[in-house]
């Protein structure tokens, strides 16, 4: 499944920019916006998982939160089947979140303690005017099984259910609204090995039964790995290169997508890894380097790399799906 299919996509994203402006002070020299996010486009189909990798602070949370405008992009256009979003005054905003929900990282902190869990559940239930006291009660027991959480447990605050649980039911209230997409801000990053990999397949599986795509933000590689249909890698504010998982595993093109897949754990402790190390310091997004934003640490780079941006295009070669690679030599 990818978002090149004939069908239109669900999500379409793009140039989407995100900059910071730090406040001026008296009689001192203007700063820099931080370019958080600079130019990034993307599709999510239908029942497709998109996932954003990359090392930290290289913009894939603030791309999720501005896809969702829970943090206003600077530019761009963000669409949901076809319906422009960024252009959508509040009132029609807060309708249209119906269809897009999030989990987020932090499982305890992104629910409130003074809450039954039955109560945050059905919260969206109540803020959207569905159905009557008891049919709510009636639709967070059945999210509750779902998700793989007791109906009985209804009644319980956060601080009882362990950190798994308490990630479960941030899925069960993202799912209250049977949303088109759901965005995952790291959702098993806080969480044990063997937790990961039940709520993984507990996010595979409502996939599957009810057609939800997904934006997948994560650093984990083996997550990724097992959870997507199409990969996009970031760096600096850009993406750099997007294909399907396989491809994108077994023959990445770029050099930053080669270094990053390089310093993943190899699992079999007698198999010799193979590290590619980075040169030189992360650049700063609020001085970007000139051209090619990778150009100061690539072990490819030339002279062009120096005063020409490569554009994010499709390589020949490809069959099924499009991989597309921002790199002049790639």
């Amino acid at each position: 499944m990818n978002a090149t299919d004939t069908a239109p996509a669900l999500l379409q994203v793009r140039d989407l920019k995100k900059h910071y402006h730090s406040p001026r002070r008296w009689l001192a020299p203007a700063r820099p916006a931080v370019q958080a996010v600079d130019g990034v486009s993307f599709d999510v189909a239908r029942g497709e998982t998109l996932s954003l990798v990359g090392e930290s602070g290289c913009g894939k949370t603030t791309t999720a939160k501005s896809v969702m405008r829970l943090i206003e992009p600077t530019s761009g256009s963000v669409k949901l089947d076809g319906e422009e979003l960024l252009s959508l005054p509040p009132e029609q905003m807060r309708l249209r979140r119906r269809d897009v929900q999030i989990i987020f990282q932090d499982p305890y902190a992104s629910l409130s303690p003074r809450q039954l869990a039955g109560e945050i559940v059905a919260e969206p239930l109540r803020n959207f005017g569905m159905n009557s006291a008891a049919e709510r009660r009636e639709r967070v027991r059945w999210l509750f099984e779902k998700v793989g959480l007791r109906p009985e447990a209804v009644d319980k605050y956060p601080h009882e259910f362990s950190g798994g649980q308490r990630q479960r039911l941030g899925i069960a209230r993202a799912l209250a609204l049977n949303p088109k997409l759901i965005v995952c801000d790291e959702p098993v990053s806080a969480l044990d090995v063997s937790v990961q990999a039940q709520v993984v397949n507990l996010l595979m599986d409502l996939q599957a039964e009810f057609g939800i795509a997904y934006l997948f933000v994560a650093h984990d590689l083996a997550v990724v790995r097992h959870i997507s249909h199409r990969v996009a890698v970031m760096y600096l504010g850009h993406i750099v290169e997007i294909a399907d998982r396989d491809t994108l595993f077994a023959s990445p093109r770029h050099p930053y997508t080669e270094i990053l897949l390089s310093a993943a754990p190899v699992p079999n402790p007698r198999t010799p890894a193979k590290r590619m190390l980075l040169q030189g310091d992360p650049p700063s997004p609020a001085n970007p380097p000139s051209g090619c934003r990778f150009h100061t640490r690539c072990p490819l780079a030339q002279d062009i790399c120096k005063t020409q941006a490569p554009a994010l295009s499709a390589r020949p070669g490809n069959t099924a799906v499009e991989h597309q690679v921002a790199c002049h030599f790639r």
